[in-house]
């Protein structure tokens, strides 16, 4: 069994929900905000900062998709959305899968990309070890 992260989308988050294609749409933000980075610091930095091509399984499109790593340190990362019942109000998130072969690598991305998320987003993320970082503003 692999391990999972949630970015969760609670009160005072910058959204209610995201579409999986609104996921891939940031994680092309991403990439691109990579690219510019890279321009600047003169050489280019795309591939190391984002080193996956996204794929989607035949008939799955519309529940999950995944990261498929460009070089041998990369394998995978799956992307997935829903909602979970806490108390009488539904919670939106994101989950994010590291599959048993998943290496170190694609954690280590895979923590990247959840901050990145939960920080634009202003939400709640609990993290691959089961801690919790609160990106959104608590009273």
């Amino acid at each position: 069994m692999g391990q999972s992260a949630y970015i969760k989308f609670v009160q005072g988050s910058a959204v209610e929900r995201l579409s999986l294609d609104e996921v891939k749409e940031r994680l092309g933000r991403y990439r691109e905000q990579t690219s510019l980075t890279g321009q600047q610091l003169g050489w280019d930095y795309t591939d190391s900062a984002f080193p996956y091509t996204v794929e989607t399984k035949p008939g799955e499109e519309n529940r999950w998709f995944y990261l498929k790593g460009t070089s041998p340190q990369y394998n995978y990362i799956l992307f997935g959305v829903g909602s979970q019942e806490e108390g009488e109000q539904s919670i939106s998130h994101v989950q994010v899968v590291l599959p048993d072969t998943a290496t170190h690598g694609d954690k280590s991305k895979a923590n990247e990309l959840c901050k990145y998320f939960a920080k634009h987003l202003k939400a709640e993320l609990t993290m691959f070890n089961g801690r919790t970082i609160y990106y959104n503003p608590r009273k």
